[in-house]
């Protein structure tokens, strides 16, 4: 019985999963890119990263992708794309061939929890621990590279359709 109920509780989760089954995501030429920068008390950095601010393409997030940029990733924003009140996120890794950090950013635009190297193709959820409004993929190991934190403000340019949360 116990087993059942799991198995049902991961069924459930599969759905709010950042990712799914999709091919490859928004062409580059039509993803939306923004300038992004992290700052905190070792320094700042900018990246240049995709915005996926439907849900259709924070399904399919940086799924098959092998050429993310040295300083570029993916802003996952507004999370929830539904442009709803913050929530817990919970990422994976199917079909993901690259190790990524998952930075979890939260309404005040502080990261709340990075999850470094996650691995490859795995499908173990990777949770927010609290209620996010954002989140961003960068390549694997990048953050400590950085001396990104959590605590570290994260900003990015603002217009319209941006997501730029709050």
């Amino acid at each position: 019985m116990l087993r059942i109920l799991a198995v049902a509780a991961l069924a459930l989760l599969a759905p709010a999963c950042s990712r799914g089954d999709a091919g490859a995501t928004e062409g580059a030429g039509a993803a939306k890119r923004v300038t992004l920068t992290i700052a905190g008390p070792r320094g700042s950095h900018e990246f240049r990263v995709e915005v996926a601010s439907t849900a259709d393409a924070q399904e399919r997030g940086l799924m098959f992708r092998t050429d993310i940029p040295k300083d570029g990733g993916m802003l996952f924003a507004p999370y929830p794309p539904d442009g709803g009140p913050p929530k817990p996120a919970i990422f994976w890794m199917k079909n993901t061939p690259s190790p990524l950090d998952i930075l979890f950013i939260r309404p005040d635009h502080t990261i709340a929890r990075i999850a470094e190297n996650s691995v490859p193709f795995s499908e173990t959820p990777i949770p927010s621990g609290e209620a996010v409004t954002a989140v961003l993929e960068i390549n694997g190991g990048r953050a400590g590279e950085l001396g990104i934190d959590e605590g570290d403000k994260v900003t990015w340019e603002s217009g319209p359709g941006d997501g730029k949360p709050g």
